[in-house]
């Protein structure tokens, strides 16, 4: 099915973004919210990015002014009756989120397809709320929409081929690389994410390094930034948050710092204060909750910091995702490079790639050790120590979760 036109539902940071990334291939969108201020706050967004392009010379006010125009904002869904997909990018409830389909089901022909830019929740359990499960999908874009280049596409348990088919056409034709991932708690970016920011913050909870060093330390080693700095760029609100579901979803701990945080408002960049402080403010207050967490004994201490820490509960998660035919490692390393800029020094690399560089030996026996430090949540991937046994470490070898010619 060709998209003739397109609509978002939720005009927020998000659903402004990808309006702006939709019009900028050539087709018409409408953009909906159910406050005026957030639906003029989106346009002002929207227009800003086009804005950028025209002051850098990519673009001239008339092809700016031609691409605005494809955008039809909204109260109300007055102009849904022809929209061929919907792209509901709404708070991340999913009461909210099911409400809005019902809405969508009402008004929408039979025909368009129902995507979700939700970043974890289930896809499956929304279609259920729907009378066109095999119509849902997931459509993550990554932050910010106008800039990431990767999209995770989602189907749910009852999503047709067509649906995946039509949807993967769709994102190229935004210029975007699709991956479709299968379903699971956190799809497949957040979900290797996750280990990596939530080990860098028990580090920094437990005084193994300040988050200074640990961000530098891991810009060192490849990132595009730090995690904290990422983490406050995201929102501690939505990390927060994300890491409660996975935690749930996958039994795992999460650092109490996160709930601290959260509870005191320190939800990043846009909040004036996070990890770091911006502005007048100061990460003072952090410091405070690290040393109130040591006083209580909630957390140890004296505990070490190394790049191997953060990375090793990725790497592990990535096989994990593996076992389970998340996705194939090829398409595992690629979304990990598009959706967060990943590098082992200046190569891109994804999680699985690294283990083969380092060695899937070595990988396992740092897993082990950290293990015996730290706990279950170092615990090695089944597949891994298979894999060691099998003789199969890595590039060494020729042979790892790729291979290599030696």
């Amino acid at each position: 099915m060709y998209i003739f036109k397109a609509a978002v539902v939720g005009a927020g940071f998000m659903g402004a973004g990808i309006a702006q990334v939709i019009t900028y291939s050539g087709l018409p969108v409408v953009l909906k919210d159910v406050d005026q201020k957030m639906l003029d706050k989106g346009m002002e967004q929207l227009r800003g990015i086009y804005q950028r392009r025209v002051d850098s010379g990519k673009m001239s006010a008339g092809e700016m002014q031609e691409k605005v125009s494809l955008v039809i904002p909204t109260l109300t869904y007055d102009e849904f009756s022809d929209v061929d997909i919907v792209i509901e990018a709404v708070p991340e409830v999913m009461s909210v989120k099911k409400k809005v389909f019902a809405e969508l089901d009402e008004v929408c022909p039979e025909h368009t397809i129902f995507a979700s830019n939700t970043s974890a929740l289930s896809i499956s359990e929304m279609g259920a709320a729907t009378k066109r499960p095999q119509k849902m999908i997931g459509m993550h874009f990554f932050s910010p929409a106008h800039v990431m280049k990767l999209v995770e596409i989602i189907p749910g348990l009852d999503t047709s081929q067509e649906t995946i088919d039509d949807v993967v056409m769709f994102a190229e034709s935004l210029r975007k690389i699709p991956v479709v991932v299968q379903e699971c708690p956190g799809f497949l970016v957040n979900r290797l994410l996750m280990p990596y920011l939530g080990e860098a913050t028990f580090a920094l909870q437990e005084g193994a390094a300040t988050a200074r060093e640990i961000d530098e330390t891991m810009v060192k080693f490849g990132w595009p930034m730090g995690p904290f700095t990422l983490m406050d760029m995201l929102g501690i609100d939505v990390v927060y948050h994300t890491a409660k579901y996975l935690g749930e979803e996958y039994g795992v701990e999460i650092p109490p710092l996160f709930e601290m945080m959260y509870k005191a408002g320190r939800l990043g960049e846009k909040a004036g204060a996070g990890f770091y402080g911006y502005g007048d403010q100061t990460d003072e207050p952090v410091r405070a909750m690290i040393k109130q967490l040591q006083d209580e004994g909630k957390v140890p201490t004296g505990t070490e910091f190394s790049w191997q820490r953060l990375m090793m509960p990725m790497i592990n998660e990535a096989i994990q995702c593996v076992t389970e035919n998340i996705a194939p490692p090829d398409k595992i390393d690629m979304a990990m490079i598009a959706g967060t800029g990943m590098k082992y020094g200046e190569e891109r690399m994804g999680p699985l790639q690294l283990a083969d560089v380092l060695g899937l030996d070595v990988v396992l026996a740092e897993l082990e050790r950290l293990r015996a430090q730290f706990g279950n949540r170092f615990r090695p991937a089944r597949l891994l120590k298979t894999k060691v046994r099998a003789g199969h470490l890595g590039k060494k070898v020729g042979k790892g979760f790729f291979e290599y010619t030696t």
